[in-house]
């Protein structure tokens, strides 16, 4: 069998043994398994620094902005490094292969760090912000997690060309969705983002998957990303400037990929149509 992620061959289930024992559990995860894991507990723990360091605070009035900073920093770390993991999960899964839960495990850690936790994020803005609307931010954040469903679930239904995936891949809309919120931008614009970052995720828009070079980058975008946190969270000199320019970049990276995608698409729907129209000339 196929892990329709890594496109790489599943281990099989090892047989009982005798006397009809099957392998532990913990044998049958491989590193990559254990990689995906780390996914899913950063993402959960995403959750936890949201709710204690923005939301408690805010519901008990504290007035502690820096504790709150902090913490919105560190969630938004987390799900960085939940990317990370993601990355590498599949390099690992590529190279030394994966267990047969491989692709339902990275799936599920998928769910957590990138559909609930950024969802999450979007539903305490909402009601933690001077300007937001508590129950539209929470529609928003509902359509943040069902887009990530639909998407995680096509995902295993689909089968694709080598190297593209269609839609925009999760990691890359849960930290789209977080910048939008960082950059503090009016709420209906923030909104609006939100939605539209949500639609390209189940969208047909092909992405291509970070191999190779492209991952290098990607892991170097990431790291560059964990230090402008850092030093907004931390309040040093232009931070904020710093973290909004960040934020804008993912932003700006977001809606150039799409419109060179579908200028592809446009640019070779006119070279088979050139192609027909020549082959039918006598």
């Amino acid at each position: 069998m196929i892990d329709p992620d890594t496109q790489a061959g599943w281990v099989p289930e090892t047989e009982p043994d005798e006397d009809g024992e099957e392998m532990p559990l913990s044998l049958r995860l491989s590193i990559a398994d254990t990689l995906t894991l780390g996914n899913a507990t950063c993402g959960f723990m995403a959750v936890y620094f949201t709710t204690t360091g923005i939301l408690i605070p805010h519901l008990t009035g504290s007035d502690e902005s820096g504790m709150a900073r902090h913490s919105a920093a560190t969630a938004v770390i987390l799900m960085l490094c939940a990317a990370v993991f993601d990355l590498c999960d599949g390099l690992v899964a590529r190279k030394l292969r994966s267990s047969p839960m491989g692709a339902e495990l990275d799936n599920l850690s998928d769910l957590i760090s990138f559909g609930l936790a950024p969802a999450y994020f979007v539903l305490v803005y909402g009601m933690v912000a001077d300007d937001a609307h508590q129950r539209v931010a929470a529609v928003g954040a509902i359509v943040v997690l069902l887009a990530v469903v639909l998407r995680l679930a096509r995902f295993s239904c689909v089968t694709l060309k080598d190297g593209m995936f269609q839609g925009m891949p999760s990691p890359f809309g849960a930290l789209t969705v977080v910048s939008i919120v960082l950059l503090e931008l009016p709420f209906v614009a923030t909104l609006m983002a939100i939605i539209g970052t949500a639609w390209l995720m189940v969208s047909r828009v092909e992405y291509p998957k970070p191999r190779g070079r492209l991952a290098g980058a990607v892991f170097g975008w990431i790291v560059l990303s964990i230090g402008l946190l850092a030093a907004w969270a931390f309040d040093a000199p232009g931070g904020q400037l710093l973290l909004q320019t960040g934020c804008s970049l993912q932003l700006v990276m977001g809606a150039v990929i799409p419109l060179f995608a579908t200028a592809r698409r446009v640019h070779n729907f006119r070279d088979h149509r050139r192609e027909a129209r020549a082959a039918q000339l006598p």
